[in-house]
């Protein structure tokens, strides 16, 4: 399965295709990176569906999206599995997925689960702006337009003066990311950092369980 393009998987999300026994909805900005884990795995028993990726910029949206797609697709699969942290929901995703008894990915974000849980906690950068391999080729879509930044550039300093560095959390290995990455830390004003995480606590939830 080949994901649609980023501006698909932002506006859009992804509709389930495939025959497996195990559904993974999840935020469109993680599309790229469980269908690399699938391919890489062999996990055929896994289908994916994705709800809009800009959700993140309105997380009153995330709740209703997730029951949504449960009501939908439970009755076709024997295992639905939420990637999705609690991303803004401030802990209602997760009492949502226990109503509706279905798995979630723990963490507050996925710069957490990609960096690690506990790897993650144990830094504690307060000053740190993050982007993931998405972030940093969807940039414009949820961070310089939705503050208005395209309009009035001169709101970096406002928006962002207490931050002292971006770290790119890289999921991958590829220049043209990092050099995004570096030109987003400019744009910003501020130093950059990248940090391979790979895959980090994804993959281990996504693994097939004993």
């Amino acid at each position: 399965m080949i994901p649609p393009g980023d501006h698909a998987l932002t506006e859009t999300g992804l509709a389930p295709s495939g025959k497996g026994r195990v559904l993974v909805i999840a935020c469109g900005a993680l599309a790229h990176e469980i269908l690399a884990l699938k391919r890489a795995n062999g996990w055929d028993h896994l289908d994916l569906a994705c709800l809009p990726a800009i959700w993140h910029n309105h997380p009153e949206r995330i709740e209703p999206g997730i029951r949504a797609a449960v009501a939908q697709h439970r009755a076709d699969y024997a295992t639905i599995l939420v990637a999705y942290a609690d991303c803004g929901t401030g802990g209602g995703l997760a009492r949502l997925c226990a109503e509706l008894g279905v798995e979630m990915i723990a963490g507050p974000h996925c710069y957490a689960f990609f960096d690690g849980l506990d790897a993650f906690a144990a830094r504690a950068e307060p000053t740190a702006f993050y982007l993931t391999d998405f972030l940093a080729r969807q940039f414009d879509a949820f961070v310089w337009r939705p503050l208005g930044l395209d309009r009035h550039p001169e709101l970096v300093a406002s928006y962002f003066g207490n931050y002292d560095r971006l770290i790119h959390l890289a999921q991958t290995d590829e220049p043209a990311l990092d050099a995004a990455a570096r030109a987003c830390a400019a744009r910003l004003g501020l130093a950059h950092e990248r940090r391979v995480t790979g895959y980090g606590d994804l993959a281990r939830f996504l693994a097939p369980r004993a």
